[in-house]
């Protein structure tokens, strides 16, 4: 058992299941080139070729050996992920684990697990926060969290709230220049999410904007608006991540008209099929209530 691939053994899974090394790779939330490298760990273990190319790298097909193997690792694991499942349901029935970004785990949901643990004490909630979208049949989660253009396939998509873009920026850059500044004669900062891009301002509030591809680029919601706190340039904000620095100041809103509604801006993300468990269920609705709330008070 010590000598066995495991992990060549699940990347070949995911490739016999999904038809590919991409695929297979997005499904397991790491690079092609690990499912390339896990691929030819193993055919070399076994001593065998598995997957042939011989209508090009985009023309995967199995060997019988692979298709072997193909159909049995992947019996095996699923029976594998079942049998955790079924564990974590009789060990685990109180404790919810959720997968969601760093950004939104720090300025939306941690802030509220304190209401959440007053109104249901025996519940256990655990947060992992990773730029990687989990897979949906990850044992060691029930749900993911995400931004985006949902719903997608393969999985069971809930909308969990809408959002708002606007510009913002620090309090002492917003005492210095006011509201309705020419975006044109400042820093603007940008960060990865397509969905708050300066081009999207722009195609709706048009204006000439020589700069707008130039500017810091930052790695996430969270570090975009704190350095807008910090008055290092304008950023585009989401409001739901930059409630409570606009709350308390550290955060002004520019151009107070405009602004860019985004409709089921964030989704609960789950297997597709089955049920989820009763506590699963009730830190669901709790979480759907309070981004109706809105409101962090």
């Amino acid at each position: 058992m010590k000598n066995i691939p495991l992990n060549g053994l699940r990347a070949f899974a995911a490739i016999y299941e999904t038809g590919g090394i991409r695929p297979a790779a997005r499904s397991l939330s790491i690079t092609h080139s690990s499912v390339s490298r896990h691929l030819r760990e193993l055919e070399a273990w076994l001593g065998v070729t598995l997957v042939s190319h011989e209508g090009g790298r985009k023309n995967l097909s199995f060997t019988a050996q692979g298709e072997m193997l193909g159909r049995d690792s992947l019996k095996q694991l699923r029976a594998l992920d079942s049998s955790c499942a079924a564990i974590r349901e009789m060990t685990g029935s109180n404790t919810v684990t959720i997968a969601t970004t760093p950004s939104f785990a720090a300025r939306w949901l941690l802030p509220r697990l304190a209401r959440f643990n007053e109104d249901h004490p025996a519940i256990e909630v655990s947060v992992i926060a990773d730029q990687k979208i989990h897979h949906p049949n990850d044992a060691r989660v029930d749900f993911n969290i995400r931004m985006g253009k949902g719903p997608w396939s393969g999985v069971n998509c809930l909308p969990l709230m809408d959002e708002t873009l606007f510009p913002v920026a620090g309090r002492e850059f917003f005492e210095c220049h006011g509201p309705d500044i020419a975006l044109a004669d400042h820093t603007l900062l940008h960060d990865r999410d397509p969905q708050t891009s300066w081009q999207s301002w722009q195609s709706v509030f048009p204006q000439e904007i020589p700069n707008l591809g130039k500017g810091p680029r930052f790695a996430s919601s969270d570090l975009l608006l704190r350095a807008a706190a910090q008055n290092l340039g304008i950023a585009l904000a989401r409001e739901r991540l930059a409630e409570e620095d606009l709350a308390i100041g550290n955060l002004k809103r520019l151009y107070p008209e405009q602004k860019i509604h985004l409709a089921r801006a964030y989704w609960i993300i789950q297997p597709e099929g089955g049920s989820p468990r009763g506590a699963v269920q009730v830190l669901i609705n709790w979480l759907r209530q309070e981004a109706r709330n809105k409101s962090l008070a």
